[in-house]
């Protein structure tokens, strides 16, 4: 009769749960992984065999009981440090969707706004295709795939153990956060300039003509440059958006 201890079920069952749980709480938060239409079974099947996948390079992994005191920081630390990843992420996202708020403020279209249930706030529309174009090119610049290197190569800089408030202290998010505006404010800074060009030649018309209606003609004027505009600085979208997964990424993928 084939018999099995306890600590050999902790030592096969312990290099694969803690990546498993940092893998599930990065797919519960980051784009894409995390949108509702993804059924939870995929994500956790998804989980389960991304974190089966890298048992080959995730080496000397340290065993930790399942029914000791170290085994729920442990917990804590593997949630935190996927949840900090997937959030990363979500800020390149925010970034992009911010510089569209600040172009459809610029473009008079701030008014058109619709319920986003990711956030559950109200998005203008400007920013909503913004966010859709920044969905796209996540995928096509195999930002997935980024990812989920990430998650494994988190492992070298937070290796498992029970400390997950220095983790997080290592991980220095709030650079990140802090980038936040400035990023969207390169992002927009194209249209800002061509949308405050329009505003003073159109301050100058009135000026000139003051019979002329300049909030009737201004509106359709702002509204077309702003579609133009949007339509020719469109293809420069993909290397801001590259840098910031970059700087994402790096948070725990490089060492300092």
């Amino acid at each position: 009769m084939i018999t099995f201890s306890e600590s050999q079920l902790v030592a096969w069952l312990s290099p694969f749960l803690w990546p498993f749980l940092r893998i599930l709480a990065v797919f519960s938060v980051a784009p894409v992984f995390s949108l509702r239409a993804i059924p939870m079974r995929a994500k956790i099947g998804l989980a389960f065999f991304v974190a089966l996948c890298a048992q080959a390079v995730l080496v000397d992994q340290p065993v930790i009981s399942l029914n000791g005191p170290e085994a729920l920081g442990a917990v804590v630390q593997q949630v935190a440090v996927g949840l900090a990843i997937g959030f990363a992420v979500r800020l390149v996202f925010a970034a992009v969707e911010l510089a569209g708020e600040i172009i459809g403020l610029q473009m008079g279209l701030n008014f058109a706004s619709f319920f986003d249930p990711t956030s559950n706030a109200q998005v203008s529309a400007v920013a909503r295709f913004f966010g859709n174009i920044a969905t796209l090119l996540f995928v096509v610049i195999n930002g997935h795939l980024m990812v989920l290197m990430a998650v494994v190569n988190s492992f070298d800089r937070f290796p498992v153990s029970g400390n997950a408030l220095h983790g997080l202290a290592q991980m220095r998010l709030h650079e990140m956060g802090g980038a936040l505006f400035s990023s969207a404010l390169w992002i927009a800074l194209p249209m800002i300039a061509l949308l405050l060009f329009v505003n003073l030649t159109l301050g100058i018309i009135s000026r000139v003509a003051p019979q002329m209606n300049i909030y009737a003609v201004g509106f359709p004027v702002t509204l077309t440059v702003g579609l133009l505009g949007i339509a020719a600085t469109l293809p420069m979208l993909e290397q801001p958006v590259l840098t910031l997964m970059q700087q994402a990424i790096d948070l725990f993928a490089s060492q300092r």
